[in-house]
């Protein structure tokens, strides 16, 4: 694994530092543009270096479960590949970390649309019914583009 990624594996220091991060965002303005746009940016909740970390993983098939190439299901143009468990340590930790600031907006996405469901506050129950449900393998994934690559609505 690169260094980058595996210096700070499993430590709190990097927890908080994913935490941290994501609480410094001005998270009404965030849910207002994911409401009217249907997406939000967060500039520069990875650095440079981190990104590159994430990135380079792409070529070692171990890291993930499965790999799709767009162009043969109409996703577009382009790949990806589903991360496998354990997940690198940067991505669990935004995972766990951006959840609860999601979730109130998922909820009140699927009232407004009348379903029924509604999410848990907590990242780890989410993924405790997710077990419970069948759906045990998990879904981070990690894109690759060339020039002229897209993805389409799907």
């Amino acid at each position: 694994m690169n260094a980058a990624v595996s210096a700070h594996e499993g430590s709190a220091v990097d927890v908080a530092s994913s935490a941290s991060r994501v609480d410094a965002y001005e998270w009404p303005r965030i849910s207002a543009h994911l409401d009217a746009h249907g997406w939000a940016l967060l500039p520069k909740l990875l650095t440079a270096s981190e990104c590159a970390a994430l990135a380079s993983l792409y070529t070692d098939d171990s890291k993930f479960r499965s790999h799709v190439v767009m162009a043969r299901h109409g996703f577009g143009r382009g790949e990806y590949k589903y991360f496998a468990y354990p997940l690198p340590e940067k991505v669990a930790d935004l995972r766990t970390a951006l959840y609860p600031r999601l979730v109130p907006i998922a909820n009140r996405w699927n009232e407004s649309m009348g379903i029924a469901v509604r999410y848990p506050g907590a990242h780890a129950d989410f993924i405790t019914r997710c077990h419970n449900a069948g759906q045990t393998r998990p879904t981070p994934l990690l894109l690759q583009y060339g020039e002229g690559d897209f993805n389409a609505l799907h």
